[in-house]
């Protein structure tokens, strides 16, 4: 059974907006990146992104940017279960496997603002995978959520989420 998953939301914002806010890695880290994101998204290049509940930085490898439209990364698959919102701290973060899963962003002009969709794939067929890919799900779920609050309203959901 292949894993992969996708998830999407409804922003009110033009979609070169919405784009911006995560291409711009300030911006990126106003809303989503507790830890900071580093670097340039742009194809072939490799960015740093942290978070506060997840320990350490990851490499995020840019595969594709096509400006207003669709982002391509790999990173590390983490294959463990999804932190634990109330310990994040006590979360062991060590289940980096020796492969790379691939997410998809698009983006796509709709009647009043930009539809995002974000699709991940490429786990190996294993329960530990699959706890991996219900956490990624719910970051990516998260992010949505996380960025609408802030294109929309302003407002940084992630702000203290987890402990700095």
């Amino acid at each position: 059974m292949e894993i992969k998953f996708r998830v999407a939301t409804r922003i009110s914002r033009p979609v070169d907006e919405v784009f911006k806010a995560v291409v711009d890695p300030d911006q990126l880290s106003g809303y989503f990146t507790t830890g900071g994101a580093q670097g340039k998204m742009e194809t072939g290049a490799t960015m740093q992104w942290e978070f506060h509940d997840y320990p350490g930085a990851f490499d995020v490898e840019i595969i594709e940017v096509v400006e207003n439209e669709r982002i391509v990364l790999q990173w590390p698959a983490y294959e463990s279960d999804p932190p634990n919102v109330d310990g994040a701290e006590d979360h062991d973060s060590g289940a980096e496997a020796d492969y790379n899963t691939t997410v998809t962003m698009t983006f796509k002009s709709v009647e009043g603002g930009t539809m995002v969709e974000i699709a991940e794939e490429g786990w190996r067929d294993s329960d530990a995978a699959r706890r991996g890919s219900y956490g990624n799900c719910q970051g990516w779920s998260q992010m949505l959520c996380c960025m609408k609050a802030w294109i929309e309203h302003g407002i940084n959901l992630r702000e203290g989420m987890y402990k700095a």
